[in-house]
């Protein structure tokens, strides 16, 4: 993807024809550069000319000074590509129609036009060789949408995912150091700031994305402040192999003004059953990765989940615990070069298990007892064998009455299609419009058959109870990135 350079560049030193050095402080602009340049052409050109004069004396003098003066220059151009943040973006535009019907009540409800635009603007910098910073800034309105919408339902990790207002909100930020141990067999990164956490591995065939993001999202879709700590064990484990550890927030409790009317006690709060915290501790990894089979594991604890105080039925305190554990597997080709279309399929299957764990006198998901939910996701990509890159994706999903992963920022219209306590097939088109690889498009048709309560966002004190819902989405979206 080709990137817009915003910067003004600065240089630790440069060499004029003369040999004087001049301090970075002195240089400010571009036109500084230049001139730099074209003194050090114009030295060229004059020994060039000497050359001309006495080719048989100043060979070596002329080829020693273009060997300084071209490692000047490429030290100038090396420093430019590192002091500069370097953008890009995605901006997509999106039709969905929609529609649901609730086979026990009777009720239909639809929309069949339903219009949203989404911005995202990437950036990116890496001052030196073990450190960087990415971060993303994302505008994801409905077509004709408030300035500013205040929905108390649109947390923080899915305020950027779900479609609202035109306000520009920080969807990541976060910087990575990357260094080596054991002589260099054992590279590490460590991390700090919010988290590429949506379109994880596998979630990414759908969403028309080469790469995934970081998390398995089978069981976590979903932006989280946090700070990670990676080791490549590929020389020690497995190929491919490594472990990221996370510690992360998904709720800041007992914050309910920055100062308290009744008394000064600012970002605090009083003992008892209070909105506490919610912080996560999370293992990911590759166990095995050999270009054609990858397996990936997660296991994600939440602390102090939401829930219901069974005495008072307040909702919305620290009523347990919640584990949540996938195992993902991705087949880059079928078999061994039987024919280009198997080598050019992916086939993925992945098995996940949620057990939320209320504390006493608490409850989670409308149960006093601990309750456990599996689900089974399986697809499969595949060439359309009509355009040059076109891709052809079917998926499946099945979930049990007390499923509940972290999914809740899914870009989907009608929610999480992975989070389904019931059954979800989807069928998608990839393809780029025109022939433009800067304009991926897709259609998409997503059918969802909830047999309980559909999860649809952080409701540890909602109990999953038998309904008869279906819903539907035929989606169709183009999007310009550069």
């Amino acid at each position: 993807m080709k990137k817009i350079i915003l910067s003004t560049a600065v240089f630790t030193s440069i060499a004029f024809a003369g040999g004087d050095v001049i301090p970075m402080e002195q240089i400010s602009n571009n036109d500084a550069i230049m001139a730099e340049i074209e003194a050090l052409k114009g030295e060229v050109a004059s020994l060039k000319a000497e050359n001309a004069k006495k080719p048989n004396k100043t060979d070596d003098k002329l080829a020693k000074k273009l060997k300084a003066m071209n490692k000047k220059i490429n030290k100038v151009r090396t420093h430019d590509a590192h002091d500069n943040i370097k953008f890009s973006m995605d901006f997509r535009n999106t039709l969905d129609n929609l529609e649901y019907t609730n086979n026990k009540t009777g009720e239909v409800a639809s929309n069949n036009n339903l219009l949203t635009s989404r911005v995202l603007l990437n950036m990116a910098s890496a001052p030196t060789k073990k450190l960087l910073f990415k971060g993303q800034l994302a505008a994801y309105s409905n077509w004709g949408a408030h300035l500013n919408t205040e929905d108390p339902s649109l947390k923080s990790w899915a305020g950027s995912s779900k479609s609202s207002d035109t306000i520009f909100r920080i969807r990541q930020a976060y910087f990575v150091y990357s260094d080596k141990l054991l002589d260099g067999k054992l590279p590490y990164s460590f991390s700090i700031g919010r988290r590429q956490a949506t379109d994880g591995f596998l979630a990414n065939h759908r969403e028309n994305l080469k790469d995934p993001g970081s998390p398995l999202a089978h069981i976590t879709n979903m932006e989280v402040d946090a700070a990670m700590f990676k080791l490549n064990t590929e020389k020690f484990l497995t190929n491919g192999s490594f472990m990221k550890f996370i510690y992360g927030r998904a709720h800041s409790g007992g914050i309910e003004s920055i100062y308290d009317v009744g008394g000064y006690k600012p970002y605090a709060q009083k003992d008892g059953d209070v909105n506490e915290n919610v912080d996560l501790l999370i293992a990911l990894g590759s166990l095995y990765n050999n270009g054609q089979y990858n397996l990936m594991f997660e296991d994600a604890l939440i602390l102090n989940t939401k829930g219901q105080n069974t005495n008072t039925l307040i909702k919305s305190v620290d009523a347990g615990k919640a584990n949540l554990v996938a195992l993902s597997l991705q087949v880059d080709g079928v078999g061994d070069e039987i024919n280009d279309f198997l080598d050019d399929t992916i086939l993925f299957a992945s098995a996940a298990y949620s057990n939320y764990m209320p504390e006493s006198g608490h409850q989670l998901l409308g149960s006093t007892d601990d309750e456990s939910g599996k689900s089974v996701w399986i697809g499969a990509t595949f060439p359309d064998m009509i355009t040059d890159s076109g891709r052809f994706g079917i998926e499946y999903n099945k979930g049990s009455q007390y499923w509940t992963p972290m999914t809740w920022a899914e870009d989907s219209a009608m929610g999480s299609k992975v989070a389904v306590r019931g059954d979800a097939y989807e069928a998608y088109w990839n393809f780029n419009l025109f022939g433009e690889k800067n304009l991926p498009s897709q259609v998409r048709y997503t059918h969802e058959q909830h047999d309980y309560t559909p999860n649809i966002r952080c409701s540890g004190w909602v109990a999953p109870t038998p309904v008869d819902i279906e819903a539907d989405d035929i989606r169709l979206s183009v999007s310009y990135k550069y």
